[in-house]
């Protein structure tokens, strides 16, 4: 086997374990378990939501966040679309589109909005983290409002 197979399949592990990671925010929002969540951020992660204020630091600041989605969805529903990875030893990014959706706590059922999701990770103690996130729509730079109309 060559060096050059053993990076390479290094790199898929990697990507798959990742892969996982961001599929446990899906699985945790739609079981609605904080707990679960946790376990995928890093402690100091530095998170640029959708929602003020412009960073959450930390993983309790970013457990408040989904906790604030479940007080207003009876059923929460998240999906990934177009998710694209690079990994380099430790260290990792990614992007995609992201939707939630679900029953809000009256009834009422929302497809959501899709944003532009983007992660920073790192392995820690050979677990794959989230370090950072930002999530963001995109600007009508002349009437200053978000477009949350468009989709991938």
């Amino acid at each position: 086997m060559t060096s050059q197979t053993v990076t390479t399949t290094g790199r898929q592990d990697d990507e798959a374990q990742i892969r996982r990671v961001l599929d446990g925010i899906v699985d945790g929002l739609r079981a609605k378990d904080l707990d679960a969540l946790r376990r995928l951020y890093a402690d100091d992660v530095v998170s640029f939501d959708v929602e003020p204020p412009l960073q959450h630091v930390g993983v309790d600041a970013k457990l408040a966040n989904w906790a604030r989605v479940f007080a207003v969805f009876a059923e929460v529903g998240y999906e990934f679309r177009d998710l694209a990875l690079a990994v380099d030893g430790s260290v990792a990014f990614g992007h995609a589109f992201g939707r939630l959706s679900g029953t809000l706590q009256d009834g009422s059922v929302t497809s959501g909005m899709w944003v532009r999701a983007t992660f920073g990770l790192r392995r820690v103690g050979g677990t794959w983290l989230i370090a950072h996130d930002q999530v963001s729509v995109p600007l009508d730079l002349r009437s200053g409002r978000g477009l949350t109309d468009l989709e991938p």
